[in-house]
């Protein structure tokens, strides 16, 4: 669906922390990996140096909610939801869960992204290109809630 996707992964010792627990900050990047396979999937980077200017995503907001800890070796699951679409920024929700066996939901995260064109070393919101914004829709209610 052009609202949605899922990415698997395992955690890697390297992840952790002392206590064997994911460090919270890999979440973020958990976040950002299902992020860029969700362009990917659409036939787009997140880096659109085929343009001119070169576009990016820039984050201005970014939050995370942990529940239940992961663990080295662990198989998760991350799915990105898009909640909300403007003419230069994406919102997604994501929901992390640990998928050994049974699914458990074990952290949910919020990033908004807005896009920018690159030009001179500055950057300034630009709208989404036409050909990616009318690939993407915002989820229904009934998956975001």
């Amino acid at each position: 669906m052009p609202y949605e996707h899922k990415i698997e992964r395992r955690v890697e010792f390297s992840e952790t922390d002392m206590a064997g627990i994911v460090h919270y900050s890999n979440f973020f990047k958990y976040m950002e990996t299902a992020e860029h396979a969700f362009y990917r999937a659409l036939g787009h980077s997140v880096v659109m140096t085929q343009v001119n200017p070169p576009m990016g995503w820039p984050r201005v907001h970014a939050e995370c909610d942990y529940m239940k800890p992961l663990r080295f070796e662990d198989m998760a699951e991350v799915h990105l939801l898009v909640k909300e679409k403007k003419n230069r920024a994406l919102t997604y929700v994501f929901r992390i869960y640990r998928v050994n066996g049974e699914r458990v939901e074990v952290a949910r995260g919020l990033l908004t992204v807005v896009c920018v064109a690159h030009e001179n070393g500055t950057m300034r919101a630009v709208m989404i290109p036409k050909e990616l914004s009318n690939q993407i829709e915002v989820a229904p209610l009934e998956l975001l809630g």
